[in-house]
């Protein structure tokens, strides 16, 4: 079940401490979702909503204007100033004049759009001509702007003008047209309005999309509330489903809808593979012969299968959970191995145990192993139990059969040794009762003693072979000894010897003079396998290697056909003539209380290699120094 304990602590967050945080992210994340995009409309709208203001207030001024130059008509100031005497030599006249005139179109302009102030000057007389409504603004007829008025800049570049500001009026939005007649600027027109009327209908606009902007947000949060809530419910659900999954794995999530319904599907589908993976697991277990037992990295029991049960003659089930080491403290032996694996993640290969509830003739072996999870973390570990009572007493059986098949091989070779002579001897015998004369005697007398002595010698290899004895052990020149067997086996052979012997190879401990019959073996078997005709060549090489010596001979000598390699160490088996058979055997008896091993190699027509290792000291053996 580790995929639902990985799974757990997300789910625990979403239901512990990170569950009402869900909410109140849910919450903030919409908030921020709804609000910047809302944030940026209303910025919009309400900036978009002052730049329309401004325009419609700047066109309905500059229209008030122009119907004030229209009135004006086309000869201006100075045709209105014609029946004047003065003309525009006494000013004062001159604007008492001109404003007897037009302060009646001021008014009735400024009357017709409330809150609006309308006005000439005139750039000759420098001074206010009217300014309506006149109620209000009589007294400000006939005084000059300041200097830096904008109305100044209206008349010297001749250009429209809207400026917010303190003027004569007070803090308004003025909108200034200059008189032009006949190409030059004789004044100007103006028609402004409050600020604050102006401020007035911005703040309502500034209203309107508050009231707007608190209305998406209030939304925003009821839809995520709903929204979180329901989340919030189904991850409750989900791990409330992956609680009951760790008793029992075939407890589903219930149905749900969207990406939930997705999450618990899966969640389902891996429970159902994991059911089934378990039950494979289980059966697996449950079938095979061997006794399996597991612990966690706390040494408490984990599994132990029905074989393991019968091996110990315990109940597993009531073992789950409780201390291996506990359990099984007067059984150290069988304790032992799966504690050390545990402790310090050695392994143990085909480790012998012995369980006294079993009986002396049972005999069960143990092979432990560090548990590994899937990402390769230690989590504890794994012993088999393997009862090899059976398979001992077959191969006992076997070992046997083979000893008595070798002991049959071995009477029949011996039986075949002896009868051929006893034959020879029996048929001279019966020939010489029949023809009882010396000189026949004297003929055939050294047959019969040759095939006694023939008899005696297959007797004496016999007894050799046969005959048990310790290696003497001693230290011995290995790279010497070969020499002194080379120049005493040669003799009159046109075969000649090269030695190939390893400065390196030391001295051993061995039986000297059961060597010596080893390398005078291999030697004579080489100087035969060539004829006397070809002056062929033994190769003695002698090499260390690592903890032990080895000696190779090879010949290129007739060599020996792949029937007969698997039978070269048989007793009585011989490719010669005048061969008993015995000596390789006895090299390999020899061999074999060295402890050490010999190989043969050999193609027919190429010749034959062998090669012996031998141990350069001896440890744990039976042996006699001499």
């Amino acid at each position: 079940m580790a995929w639902i304990g990985r799974l757990q602590p997300l789910f625990s967050r979403l239901q512990s401490g990170f569950s009402p945080s869900l909410k109140v992210r849910l919450v903030l994340m919409s908030l921020f979702v709804a609000a910047l995009p809302v944030a940026l409309v209303s910025f919009m709208l309400e900036h978009e909503g002052q730049q329309t203001l401004t325009a419609e207030k700047t066109d309905k001024l500059f229209a008030l204007t122009r119907i004030l130059d229209e009135e004006l008509g086309p000869g201006g100031f100075d045709a209105m100033l014609s029946d004047l005497p003065s003309g525009k030599a006494d000013r004062d006249a001159a604007v008492r004049h001109l404003n007897a005139k037009l302060r009646r179109i001021t008014d009735e302009v400024a009357h017709a759009d409330e809150g609006a102030g309308v006005g000439y000057y005139s750039r000759a007389l420098d001074a206010i001509i009217s300014y309506g409504p006149s109620e209000q603004y009589e007294g400000t007829v006939g005084h000059s702007i300041s200097a830096d008025h904008p109305g100044r800049e209206v008349m010297r570049t001749g250009k429209p003008l809207i400026a917010y500001g303190s003027m004569v009026r007070g803090q308004v939005l003025n909108a200034m047209l200059p008189i032009v007649r006949n190409g030059d600027v004789i004044g100007y027109i103006w028609a402004n309005e409050f600020t604050k009327a102006v401020e007035r209908q911005k703040d309502a606009i500034r209203e309107a999309v508050g009231y707007g902007v608190v209305a998406g947000l209030l939304l925003a949060l009821v839809a995520t509330f709903f929204t979180s809530r329901g989340l919030t419910n189904d991850v409750n659900l989900i791990i409330q489903s992956l609680d009951r999954m760790k008793a029992d794995l075939r407890v589903t999530v219930p149905p749900m809808k969207n990406e939930m319904g997705d999450i618990g599907n899966a969640i389902n589908r891996m429970a159902q593979e994991l059911v089934d993976a378990r039950t494979l697991t289980e059966n697996v277990l449950s079938s095979v012969a061997d006794g399996i037992i597991a612990v966690d990295l706390d040494g408490n029991v984990l599994m132990f299968n029905p074989a393991a049960e019968e091996l110990y003659n315990v109940n597993g089930k009531e073992l789950i959970g409780r201390s291996y080491q506990q359990l099984f403290e007067e059984r150290k032996g069988m304790a032992s191995v799966l504690l050390d694996t545990l402790r310090t993640g050695h392994s143990h290969i085909g480790e012998n145990l012995e369980i006294a509830a079993l009986g002396a003739d049972r005999k069960i072996t143990a092979s432990s192993s560090v548990l590994r999870n899937g990402e390769g973390q230690r989590i504890g570990a794994v012993v088999v139990l393997k009862d090899v009572s059976e398979r001992d007493r077959l191969m006992g059986q076997v070992m046997r059969a083979d000893r008595l098949a070798a002991l049959g091989e071995l009477t029949a070779g011996i039986a075949h040794e002896i009868r051929n002579p006893l034959t020879s001897i029996r048929g001279f015998m019966q020939y010489l009762s029949e023809n009882n004369t010396v000189d026949e005697w004297r003929e055939y007398a050294p047959l019969i003693i040759r095939q006694v002595d023939n008899l005696n010698h297959i007797i004496e290899g016999l007894l050799v072979f046969g005959r048990p004895w310790p290696p003497r052990i001693a230290r011995v020149q290995l790279n010497q000894l070969v020499e002194e067997m080379a120049f005493l086996t040669k003799g009159k052979s046109r075969a000649r010897f090269e030695l190939d012997l390893g400065d390196d190879v030391p001295v051993i401990d061995a039986d000297g003079e059961a060597l010596k019959q080893v390398l005078l073996n291999l030697f004579i078997n080489a100087l035969q396998a060539m004829s006397d005709e070809d002056a062929g060549v033994v190769t003695v090489t002698t090499r260390r290697k690592d903890q032990q010596v080895m000696i190779a001979v090879k010949d290129n000598g007739v060599g020996l056909p792949e029937k007969f390699k698997a039978k070269v160490f048989e007793p009585f088996f011989s490719t010669k003539p005048a061969g008993t058979g015995l000596g390789l055997a006895m090299v390999l008896r020899i061999v074999d209380a060295h402890q050490g091993t010999i190989t043969f190699e050999s193609k027919e027509g190429i010749g034959t290699t062998v090669v012996v290792l031998l141990p350069v000291e001896r440890q744990g053996l039976e042996e006699t120094r001499s």
